[in-house]
């Protein structure tokens, strides 16, 4: 049986994502201390693909404070999805599950990771593929290679942007403090590019983090 995906704009997503974002805004108000940085490299427009470092499942809400004004889409593990009503709503909030062992379990959520992309829309992908704390881990490139190849295929007139997301956790007072820094977006014209616009993006990440990258090799698939 095929995903029911919540299309982006109709009334129950807007509904479920705006009620999220006043809450959201409410929790990381009160858990953190946020500053965020390079709002200005925003595109005004999408489709825009946002890459950031993934340190824990508080990363989720907080980027989504960081782009409080854009509805987001993520794509997530398909484990996450496991059971209905948590599906239903993680679905309402842009949720898009992706089997990374099974690629071919996820042919629904490609098709609608490609409609988002003609929609114009804003996609976050989390590059290292799960948490890592002390340091940036290698970039899995499949996904990013899908992404180039369907820019490829559609003849879109200019490459899409990749932006590359730092996330610094510490501590000021009786609350940590969360410094989130948009960096400047790259970008990649053919498939072929996808290994070296991961390492770049991987090396942005590490940069706009103050952390150590593990991106020395080839980008994982």
């Amino acid at each position: 049986m095929g995903i029911t995906f919540i299309p982006p704009g109709s009334r129950v997503r807007n509904s479920i994502y705006g009620a999220m974002k006043v809450l959201v805004a409410w929790w990381c108000a009160s858990t953190f201390r946020v500053e965020v940085r390079g709002r200005e490299n925003i595109p005004g427009q999408g489709p825009v693909i946002i890459a950031p470092k993934h340190q824990y499942w508080t990363d989720i809400p907080l980027i989504g404070y960081a782009f409080y004004n854009i509805q987001l889409n993520y794509i997530a593990k398909r484990e996450l999805f496991r059971f209905p009503l948590i599906s239903h709503f993680l679905m309402a909030l842009g949720g898009i599950p992706l089997d990374r062992s099974a690629p071919i379990k996820s042919l629904d959520s490609f098709k609608h990771l490609y409609s988002l992309l003609r929609q114009k829309q804003y996609v976050v992908i989390f590059p290292e593929g799960t948490y890592y704390r002390a340091m940036v881990g290698r970039g899995k490139s499949r996904l990013i290679r899908m992404i180039l190849r369907f820019q490829e295929k559609e003849k879109v007139p200019g490459p899409f942007p990749f932006l590359p997301v730092g996330v610094i956790y510490g501590r000021k007072g009786l609350r940590k403090s969360v410094t989130i820094t948009i960096g400047n977006p790259l970008y990649a014209a053919r498939e072929i590019e996808a290994e070296e616009l991961t390492r770049k993006i991987m090396s942005a990440i590490a940069s706009l983090s103050g952390m150590a990258s593990a991106e020395k090799g080839s980008a994982h698939n």
